[in-house]
């Protein structure tokens, strides 16, 4: 999951552009000197050089050597702060979407493990219980191979439900109506007794 971090000599420089806003600093004022500012933050005066440094680049203060820093526009901290606020609500919009995908995640774990137990119970019941899925493997003499469960209109032919492909080692859940059909599949899919033979019969259909 990425995160973002605003580095201290930046969070410095937002916060002396809201004090400068605020009107605590007055356009024109001379504020503390680095050094003070350094033990004011509790930070090295390295880091509140590169504060100060994004200030200048912004045109919100003026520092010369013998002079200090002097405030040179109100304005144009407000745009500063304005932007990072924007800033903000998109970094905010981002937690919001890593915290709904780590949801995501979570249920698709679930609907994995479930459907798991499904199919190791699905011998054993496929003849008591319509919703153990019947496994079926698309062999290489399937005139099906290479279209899609829509474009077959597998429960319409059928009368059974594909909700998982066996692919590869992996298992695709609730594989949609667009899901292709290769050579190798396994579909398990779920439906009444009749449904089990007539599935049979339409995937074992051969050139």
């Amino acid at each position: 999951m990425i995160r973002t971090k605003i580095p201290t000599y930046e969070r410095i420089a937002i916060d002396l552009a809201n004090r400068i806003y605020d009107g605590k600093f007055k356009e024109g004022e001379k504020i503390h000197g680095r050094s003070t500012l350094a033990s004011e933050y509790k930070v090295s005066p390295e880091t509140v050089r590169r504060a100060i440094k994004i200030l200048e680049d912004v045109e919100i203060v003026q520092s010369t050597k013998g002079s200090g820093i002097i405030i040179s526009s109100r304005e144009n901290a407000f745009k500063y702060i304005n932007r990072f606020s924007s800033l903000e609500s998109i970094n905010e919009l981002e937690k919001q979407m890593n915290a709904l995908i780590t949801e995501r995640e979570k249920l698709d774990e679930q609907m994995f493990e479930t459907l798991r137990k499904i199919t190791d119970y699905s011998v054993k019941l496929r003849h008591t219980n319509p919703l153990a899925p019947l496994e079926v493997e698309v062999k290489s003499t399937c005139i099906h191979i290479g279209k899609t469960i829509s474009e077959l209109m597998f429960w319409q032919n059928t009368g059974g439900t594909v909700v998982g492909i066996k692919r590869k080692g992996e298992l695709i859940i609730s594989p949609g109506p667009y899901a292709l059909i290769l050579e190798g599949d396994i579909l398990l899919v779920i439906g009444n007794e009749l449904a089990y033979d007539r599935v049979l019969h339409f995937m074992n259909d051969k050139d």
